[in-house]
Parts: C-alpha cells; structure tokens; sequence
C-alpha cells in the first residue's frame, strides 16, 4: 500500500476537517438527539477508514470503506433534516452537504484503486 498509516490518507484527512466543522456547526445545537447523531456519523466515517486501514487485508479495506462512505450518507440526511427543520442555516448545512458528497466520491475511487490493485471483485 501506499500508505504506511491510515492518518496519511487524503480522504481520512478531509473526513478529520470534516468532524471538525460538524463537531463547530453542532455545538450549540439544542436538539442532543440530532447533535449526538449527526457527530457519531462522522466520528463514524473516519473510525471505518481508520480501522479499515489497520486491517491490512485489501478485501477488509473494502468493506470498511463502503461502511464508511454509508456514515457519510447518513451524515448528509442528517443535515438536510437539520437544515428543513431550522437547526442550522441553510450555508453551514449545504457546507456539510457539499463535503459529504464529495468525501463519498472520493471514496469509491479509492475503492476502486484498491480494487484494481488488488483484483477484487465485489
């Protein structure tokens, strides 16, 4: 592998900026459902690539990954529900948005780096 730890990373980075922004945008968030939801998505995005990493087998990696890529789905539902139900505004939320769906993208190429690397099929 290219890497020699999962901090290195390009997309495990963005998703570190990421936690940061929404651990900023929720924390003075009076919904404690929504705010510990919404940051458990994106603790959970990087704990998947993270221990993905670790395991050290392509085909594991693979699997993390799309876990992974599903938290940041679920964190991008989050934040449309957070936008239509007043929670936030409408920039911050569109911000997270934009970057869940690009962190997905950035995701499924790797995942097909890995794949073509490694031959894996799905």
């Amino acid at each position: 592998m290219l890497y020699k730890k999962f901090e290195d990373l390009p997309v495990w980075k963005k998703v570190f900026e990421l936690a940061v922004k929404v651990y900023a945008v929720t924390e003075n968030l009076k919904d404690y459902s929504m705010k510990d939801q919404m940051r458990r998505a994106v603790v959970s995005i990087s704990s998947n690539i993270a221990e993905g990493f670790e395991r050290n087998y392509a085909k594991e990696f693979v699997q993390f990954l799309f876990v992974a890529k599903g938290s940041a789905g679920e964190l991008r539902s989050q934040a449309r529900i957070a936008i239509r139900a007043g929670l936030f505004n409408d920039k911050a939320g569109n911000e997270l948005i934009e970057n869940c769906e690009s962190i997905s993208r950035q995701i499924m190429a790797f995942i097909g780096d890995i794949r073509k690397r490694r031959e894996i099929k799905r």
